[in-house]
């Protein structure tokens, strides 16, 4: 009789047991619970003492945030950041154009543009833009427009040029690295097609770079909305200004103050949302999958409902 050792008392097509899994144990880290405790304590002590303040009256915060001169102030800061931003963009992507020109004159005129406008404060320029009527007595545009300075230089068009103007100096940097992450044999490939050279940036340039302008261009945005708060200083009618007449006819000044900050605070929070589905809308093409958005991530949270007429 003989024995086949190679005989199993199994079924033949069972496979051979694998490894055991391993259990992974996480590293526990106390410092972070000590640290959140900390800055909860932080916090909530901060909190406290502005809850605590008797020499503030925060009733009077409520009381003017709807308040006829503050929904003004804001639809003026508004508009101001929208114009201003207009003028930027536009003056970046011509200055960025220039830069990057051949013509050494017209490259020359803009590296001295960005190199005068970002050497000198916002402020500076603001109240320049004002005052300017002591070098210029009258404007003179022959039969068109003829006036004083001081009565064209109205407050509105000394903060669109003082803020405007000067964003156009940083967008033109922003632009041009836009432009430079453009591969020059897209440019080449246009050309050997026979489109011009102002067709292959706006067919060609200028789409593919929108990935790399619009993440900084939104962040600059929402600098330009804080930074009309500086427009007060030139008499000009925007948040800052409104509630700081406010807080002097009421006698409430760091009142109006802490009203003024929540409405940046509620705008500037409006506008990175905005920036938010605006960069993912300019990624499609840059990455195979997009992450969920915050309304996804909820819901995905959310346990599934179950179809109607399944029981559990």
């Amino acid at each position: 009789m003989t024995v086949d050792v190679n005989k199993t008392d199994g079924p033949e097509d069972t496979p051979p047991a694998g490894p055991e899994a391993l259990k992974a144990i996480p590293v526990r880290h106390p410092g972070r619970y000590v640290s959140a405790a900390v800055a909860l304590a932080v916090l909530g002590a901060i909190v406290y003492a502005f809850a605590q303040a008797k020499k503030i009256n925060w009733g009077a915060v409520p009381d003017y945030f709807f308040d006829d001169r503050i929904i003004e102030g804001v639809l003026n800061t508004l508009l101001l950041t929208v114009l201003s931003m207009v003028i930027g963009i536009v003056g970046g992507i011509l200055l960025a154009v220039m830069r990057l020109s051949k013509n050494p004159v017209t490259s020359s005129v803009a590296w001295f543009y960005i190199w005068f406008f970002r050497g000198t404060p916002v402020l500076v320029q603001l109240f320049v833009w004002f005052n300017l009527g002591l070098v210029f007595e009258y404007i003179n545009l022959g039969p068109i427009y003829k006036d004083y300075w001081s009565s064209f230089m109205t407050p509105l068009l000394t903060a669109l040029l003082g803020l405007g103007l000067n964003e156009a100096a940083y967008m033109a940097e922003i632009c041009r690295a836009g432009l430079l992450s453009v591969d020059e044999g897209q440019t080449e490939a246009s050309h050997a097609l026979g489109m011009s050279h102002a067709k292959t940036l706006r067919r060609i340039v200028i789409p593919q770079a929108m990935r790399v302008i619009v993440p900084p261009t939104g962040n600059e945005v929402i600098n330009m909305l804080k930074t009309t708060s500086l427009v007060s200083t030139v008499q000009y009618v925007d948040l800052l200004k409104a509630a700081q007449d406010i807080g002097q006819n009421a006698g409430s000044i760091v009142e109006m103050l802490f009203l003024a900050a929540a409405w940046y605070l509620i705008l500037t929070s409006i506008f990175s949302v905005g920036q938010y589905y605006l960069e993912r809308y300019y990624a499609k093409g840059s990455t195979r999958s997009l992450p969920p958005t915050p309304v996804q991530r909820f819901k995905a949270m959310l346990p599934a409902r179950r179809p109607k007429g399944v029981s559990a």
